[in-house]
């Protein structure tokens, strides 16, 4: 498992421009980049594999162009549950905070690309320890071991993975207080 590529932007929205190594700085994000700041998504990954399988959908893509800030191999971030802990490098951590994420319109990136898989596979993270990350650094999955598939949720749960964390327990939670309500 370990970092392929490494991208930043100046401007949201657009691809972002690969680059050799970072400065990722605690609760803020990547140096220089436009999702950088106080907020839960302040990194954001996508597995090289989702990358190779758009191109092989015929799709002209590069690392970047679906304004993913780290690409790894290696790792299915589907399957890497909201909290878990991320070791980038020597140093660098990240908490991730959500899977998926909702285009409320369509960005310049999916007509450039002609589709864009952020939505549906991006993951996005705060950072807990900054420091320096380069291409080809190692990526530590913390309690490897406790990483959930979501493949084993009753179908009826799996749509949810889209949502925030904190959307998906207020939807448990209110589930639960109605009367008669099936629990699982």
């Amino acid at each position: 498992m370990k970092i392929v590529s490494i991208s930043v932007s100046k401007k949201k929205g657009t691809r972002k421009v690969p680059v050799e190594e970072v400065v990722v700085l605690k609760d803020h994000g990547i140096e220089g980049d436009a999702h950088a700041g106080p907020w839960h998504r302040q990194v954001s990954f996508l597995a090289a594999e989702s990358i190779e399988r758009a191109r092989g959908q015929g799709l002209e893509v590069d690392f970047g162009d679906f304004a993913e800030n780290i690409a790894t191999y290696g790792i299915n971030w589907l399957n890497i549950p909201i909290g878990t802990k991320v070791q980038l490098g020597e140093s660098v951590r990240i908490e991730i905070t959500q899977i998926g994420k909702v285009c409320h319109q369509k960005c310049a990136i999916y007509y450039q690309a002609g589709d864009c898989i952020m939505p549906k596979e991006g993951i996005f993270g705060r950072v807990l320890e900054g420091g320096t990350i380069r291409c080809g650094d190692a990526v530590t999955i913390e309690g490897e071991g406790k990483v959930t598939n979501l493949g084993q949720f009753p179908r009826k749960f799996r749509r949810l993975r889209l949502l925030s964390s904190w959307q998906w327990l207020w939807l448990q939670v209110s589930r639960l207080q109605r009367p008669g309500a099936d629990p699982g």
